[in-house]
């Protein structure tokens, strides 16, 4: 049966607001909780409010007690591997083993100008993804690992604790046919392809397991996810509204069409993709957080089943 994850987008949202949807999400019946990693809102305007991600998953970890919980996704340029795995070995044991360590190569340059953290062009992001997942999966597994790489360097570096999941779970977002997907590959237990369609989705997912092929690892061990938007509603005409009401703030949103209408409407539009595999459904929100669509999710599974 696919799963289901609620990511409640950080910009412009207080943070009583991220307390209730997260607790509202996990009431509800979502399987994951996932929030974004920024610095500034990048959705228009820079002033925009937005929390940091991965304070906001420690006190999602103490409230909730199901859910599965992490980024979508990770600014790679962000932290070191050393800080990153203690910093998710800490959720981990706050949340009693519901991580997923969700990371990306970053791209939205002026946080990181404002911040002074380096971002460097595509192939330079690509190659410290790569390079900060394999020195964290090291990490994570319970290695003392000393590293001299281009982006990263450690000397005997540890975690201890360790994390309480025997095998804390990564997640790689995007879809890039030579860089991103090979990491993918070779590495993640979960991919996640952040927009497109169900064609775009089918042409991604066979790069990805001919990647797998050429590394003797079996595909079926990578769990798909997607990301898409919607609104339930009864009438397709108040789920649109209802979607607007939250996205029209913000700039760059909604890049593929939302899903909009009835439980059996998003159930029609979603079977496709689980047809072609996808293995997790996330639902992006935008503040102020569309609980409705949040609270009708057993009506969604229902009309999916």
């Amino acid at each position: 049966m696919v799963r289901f994850g609620a990511c409640f987008w950080a910009h412009g949202a207080a943070w009583s607001e991220l307390r209730d949807a997260a607790l509202a999400a996990e009431d509800a019946g979502f399987d994951s909780l996932w929030t974004d990693d920024h610095l500034v809102n990048d959705m228009g305007n820079e002033r925009i409010e937005v929390f940091e991600g991965w304070t906001t998953l420690a006190a999602w970890a103490a409230l909730t007690s199901r859910v599965r919980l992490g980024l979508l996704v990770g600014a790679a340029p962000f932290r070191n591997p050393g800080l990153l795995a203690k910093t998710a070995v800490t959720v981990d044991h706050i949340s009693g083993g519901r991580v997923i360590l969700g990371l990306g190569a970053g791209w939205f340059e002026p946080e990181h100008r404002r911040f002074g953290i380096a971002l460097g062009d595509g192939p330079t992001r690509a190659d410290r993804l790569d390079e900060l997942v394999s020195v964290t999966r090291r990490l994570l597994d319970g290695e003392t690992v000393t590293h001299r790489g281009e982006h990263f360097s450690l000397d005997e570096a540890f975690v201890e604790p360790g994390p309480i999941q025997a095998h804390l779970p990564i997640m790689i977002g995007g879809s890039g046919p030579r860089r991103t997907l090979p990491t993918v590959a070779r590495i993640a237990d979960q991919w996640n392809m952040p927009d497109g369609s169900v064609a775009q989705f089918v042409e991604r997912d066979a790069i990805l397991r001919r990647h797998a092929a050429e590394l003797g690892r079996d595909p079926s061990t990578i769990a798909r996810t997607i990301l898409v938007y919607g609104a339930i509603r009864d009438d397709v005409t108040a789920a649109r509204e209802a979607i607007h009401r939250t996205t029209d703030r913000y700039t760059g949103t909604l890049a593929d069409p939302p899903l909009l209408g009835g439980p059996g409407t998003v159930a029609a539009a979603l079977r496709p993709y689980v047809a072609a595999g996808v293995d997790e459904v996330t639902i992006g929100f935008y503040a102020p957080f569309d609980l409705e669509t949040v609270a009708r999710l057993g009506e969604l599974r229902e009309a999916l089943a």
